[in-house]
């Protein structure tokens, strides 16, 4: 079972930890456990009750008639708002609480539900993506456990290596050459997954080159494909303080291409790049790239 502070249930369910100490002093709604030094720390229980807590005041639920529902009467609440149409922050909830409990059939349920009604680049974009960036930060940080974000990024793999292999490129004159890898000992591949599915449904070109590329085999395959783009995420590897070589490095190696970085390492930190060099800061960074 995981271990929250009250941060982290903000990252994860977006209530401010003003309210949630509100709620747990008015209310009585939530009782988190604290150290010796006072800090409240909370369970996976915790979490999902304040996901369900959230859910049903999104949908005109008051905070003094949830405080009065037992467990039993929440959760009957809750599965009789679930099985209306969901909006998106909704959805993200509901694969959160799927993730805390490794529940499959929840999760293709979301997923399906949410692929009928917005799509499957809508459902990235807006859902899966959005969900990603809430938890990223804290599997780094060892907020979350690693069957958890193992069980929830595997299946979310899956999802879109089907949607890949359902794509058929048209190339054109207008189509550019995209190669994608990580480098070496970087294995976060869910981002650099969607970006193949959203080039590739732009009808360019993708070299994919998948997790931890050692830098000689990338050299290897640029030269015999010379990408317009090279585009890469840099999350765990190289280690911070190696991360401003790399990038030199990078430009340094590959003049003649536009070269795309994101990731945990790279957005937000004081990288100085060369001219070849973009940050990708958000996904809508990257759609303005690949729909010029």
């Amino acid at each position: 079972m995981s271990s929250y502070s009250i941060r982290d249930l903000e990252q994860l369910s977006g209530i401010k930890a003003h309210t949630l100490r509100i709620w747990e002093q008015r209310y009585n709604i939530i009782s988190p456990k604290r150290t010796d030094t006072n800090i409240r720390l909370y369970d996976d229980q915790d979490l999902k009750l304040v996901l369900n807590i959230s859910l049903l005041k999104d949908h005109g639920y008051k905070i003094s008639e949830i405080s009065k529902l037992s467990l039993e009467e929440m959760n009957q609440e809750v599965v009789l708002v679930s099985d209306q149409k969901l909006n998106y922050p909704d959805q993200i909830h509901s694969l959160t609480i799927s993730m805390i409990d490794i529940d499959e059939e929840r999760f293709e349920k979301v997923i399906g539900t949410s692929f009928l009604q917005f799509g499957f680049e809508n459902t990235m974009l807006h859902i899966i993506y959005p969900f990603l960036n809430r938890i990223g930060t804290l599997w780094v940080t060892g907020s979350i456990g690693p069957a958890q974000e193992h069980f929830i990024t595997n299946l979310i793999r899956q999802k879109i290596i089907v949607g890949i292999d359902g794509q058929i490129v048209k190339s054109s004159a207008k189509s550019r050459k995209f190669m994608l890898y990580l480098p070496e000992g970087e294995l976060h591949e869910i981002s650099l997954l969607f970006a193949n599915y959203m080039i590739r449904a732009r009808n360019h070109r993708v070299i994919y080159l998948g997790q931890s590329l050692p830098f000689s085999e990338l050299a290897f395959a640029y030269n015999i494909h010379k990408p317009d783009y090279i585009f890469t995420m840099i999350t765990t590897a190289p280690a911070s303080d190696d991360v401003q070589g790399y990038v030199n490095q990078l430009a340094s190696a590959f003049p003649s291409s536009k070269i795309l970085l994101t990731g945990y390492q790279i957005v937000g930190q004081d990288i100085e790049t060369a001219d070849n060099v973009v940050v990708i800061n958000k996904i809508d960074d990257l759609l303005e790239v690949i729909s010029e």
